[in-house]
């Protein structure tokens, strides 16, 4: 629990921690920013897991001497997002309601479960592909396309198209402008900002369908 209480800190100084990680670890890191990325997309429990904000701050780590390959970070990271995606549809296929029968679960909280399924009703598949810029619905989408027997190749399809944009746009946008000093600077109330602007469409969407069953 008190691990917990502290990962709000570590995404705000991510720079810090990649760069320790780096140089502890070396050419490991990689495998870590893998597996983060991976359990972030790819496991309906890990909705916490940094997202936009590891892909931003890895950006901004990428292109100088002794950093973090561009190109093999970009091709790494894409892989990871695709992989997540394709896990946590088998998991949804598989299990379905199952995980969620439960409305009173902390861990398989029913209410991003709802707030995905209106996420989905509004947009349809292409949801695959607008979920990777939204936190929690960006973990919930590809369960859900798995819980309700989406075409696995038409998935894939929409999987493929999301990992890729998501992951070489926000990359690339720390790798661009994670150099300019007053990013440097104020690196944590950059963070915070990616995190506000990212989190506005998802609770719109729940007030939005909150609004809805109060009418009703």
């Amino acid at each position: 629990m008190e691990n917990l209480t502290k990962i709000p800190w570590i995404i705000l100084h991510l720079n810090l921690y990649v760069e320790q990680l780096v140089s502890s670890y070396g050419s490991w890191i990689y495998a870590v920013l893998f597996i983060v990325i991976l359990c972030e997309t790819g496991l309906v429990v890990t909705p916490f897991l940094p997202g936009d904000a590891l892909l931003f701050t890895v950006g901004t780590m990428t292109g100088a001497e002794g950093s973090l390959n561009l190109p093999f970070t970009l091709m790494l990271l894409s892989l990871a997002a695709v992989l997540g995606d394709s896990i946590n549809y088998t998991i949804g296929a598989s299990l379905g309601e199952r995980l969620f029968k439960d409305p009173n679960s902390r861990i398989f909280n029913r209410r991003y479960l709802e707030q995905t399924h209106r996420f989905y009703e509004k947009h349809g598949a292409k949801t695959i592909v607008l979920a990777r810029f939204l936190p929690i619905i960006r973990t919930f989408a590809p369960f859900i396309a798995g819980m309700g027997s989406m075409q696995y190749r038409r998935f894939l399809r929409y999987n493929l198209a999301g990992a890729f944009i998501w992951v070489f746009s926000v990359v690339l946008l720390g790798h661009f402008f994670g150099k300019i000093p007053f990013v440097q600077k104020n690196f944590s109330l950059v963070i915070i900002a990616i995190i506000l602007i990212s989190m506005i469409p998802p609770e719109i969407e729940f007030w939005r369908g909150w609004n809805d069953r109060s009418i009703a």
